[in-house]
């Protein structure tokens, strides 16, 4: 294999990642129509747009050079994500919206649990692995839940008072990296590997997760749905002009931020101050400084190097400066 992308890899698996999932679906049993009626209608409503459920596979390629055996993590990650992204549709206030024709939005919680933690832990437990394997990957989904809690709190919380590029980005790695580094290392600890690589591909996850975040980040900007000033978030990209922007500009920014929520026209000002030339160039430097932790870790892992290229790939399509 000389050349591979990860949407190569994607149109490959994604027909054995559904599959998967549909298998987990079952195994809850004839007793259980409504709940896996439920979930389909959350998975079918909730896609999503980028297709991530690579990771693993790329890992555990990476490690052995067959990603086939790493299609139950990628589907696992789909569920979690899944899961994980009507949670924060909730906490943006979207909570009383229905989702789909078929779903009102008490019965999507519900599946939504279902999908993030009921069937993860099923696929896990089905998998033909040594039952050590099996425990150890167990541990891992139970410690993210608990990291990825705690970021979201942070970030829903969103307390602008101290906020720095350093804070923020603590929380983007717990509540981002925190599911991107459980999903690495499951698919390390899939391949066997030594524990010393596995806590390598989980620190690789870390990175890797605080870089998706800020993608999102630049997303949500350019669609022009400015959900973040909508909801108060701290942003990386806010904690740049705070930390760095020039004398004054903390407390225009503050005033700012705190009365977004409820004004286009602030909104509209905050944003003209966080696209400032200077204040892109900061967090160009920082998403550089990031591509370039990953690729060092990459470089540290090595291994079948078709794999790896494609999530040097990867990393470079999320840290790109889009703004």
């Amino acid at each position: 294999m000389n050349s591979l992308s990860y949407q190569d890899l994607h149109h490959k698996f994604a027909a054995d990642i559904d599959a998967e999932t549909a298998g987990a679906l079952e195994r809850l049993g004839a007793t259980s129509s409504g709940t896996k009626n439920a979930v389909v209608g959350l998975l079918r409503h909730q896609q999503l747009k980028h297709p991530l459920s690579v990771l693993p596979l790329l890992v555990h390629g990476a490690e052995t050079g067959s990603p086939e055996p790493a299609v139950p993590i990628a589907a696992v990650h789909v569920l979690w994500w899944t899961s994980a992204c009507y949670f924060d549709d909730l906490s943006d206030g979207n909570g009383s919206t229905p989702v789909g024709d078929e779903l009102g939005p008490h019965e999507a919680l519900l599946a939504s649990v279902v999908a993030g933690h009921v069937l993860p832990l099923q696929i896990l437990r089905a998998l033909q692995a040594p039952e050590e394997v099996r425990g150890a990957l167990t541990t891992e989904a139970l410690t993210c839940g608990a990291v990825a809690a705690e970021g979201q709190l942070a970030d829903i919380r969103g307390d602008l008072s101290g906020a720095t590029r350093k804070s923020v980005a603590e929380v983007y790695r717990g509540k981002s990296g925190a599911p991107f580094g459980m999903i690495t290392a499951m698919a390390a600890i899939l391949a066997e590997a030594p524990p010393e690589q596995i806590g390598l591909w989980r620190e690789f996850g870390h990175v890797f997760g605080i870089l998706w975040q800020l993608f999102n980040d630049q997303e949500d900007i350019l669609s022009g749905r400015n959900e973040d000033l909508l909801n108060g978030t701290v942003t990386y990209l806010l904690a740049c002009a705070l930390e760095e922007g020039a004398p004054g500009t903390a407390e225009r920014l503050t005033d700012l931020h705190a009365a977004a929520r409820e004004s286009a026209r602030a909104r509209n000002a905050l944003t003209e101050l966080l696209l400032a030339p200077a204040n892109q160039h900061r967090y160009q430097r920082d998403l550089t400084a990031f591509r370039e932790e990953a690729h060092r870790l990459l470089a540290d892992l090595g291994g079948d190097e078709a794999y790896v290229t494609a999530l040097r790939q990867l990393v470079d399509h999320s840290s790109r400066l889009y703004l």
